[in-house]
């Protein structure tokens, strides 16, 4: 039933598109250096190290990302 709604010529056009963001292994790779940082406690500084590199690192490059993907987005809100 959806299917024959969806192609129904008498409804309206969506009002506004939806951005969905890209996916993304961001979130995943943030928790396995979060992990990391967490297990380098029990094992030793450098391993706290480098899970605070891979921590920083991913939220660096995530952050810039979403600040292209906020970019690309249209300025003009007025079409409501």
């Amino acid at each position: 039933m959806a299917q024959e709604l969806e192609h129904d010529p008498t409804l309206a056009p969506p009002a506004e598109t939806i951005h969905l963001p890209e996916p993304s292994y961001m979130p995943a790779a943030l928790a396995l250096g979060i992990t990391i940082t967490l297990v380098g406690i029990l094992l030793g500084l450098i391993v706290v190290a480098i899970g605070l590199i891979i921590v920083i690192v991913v939220l660096v490059r995530w952050i810039r990302s979403a600040r292209d993907e906020m970019a690309d987005l249209p300025l003009d809100h007025s079409a409501h």
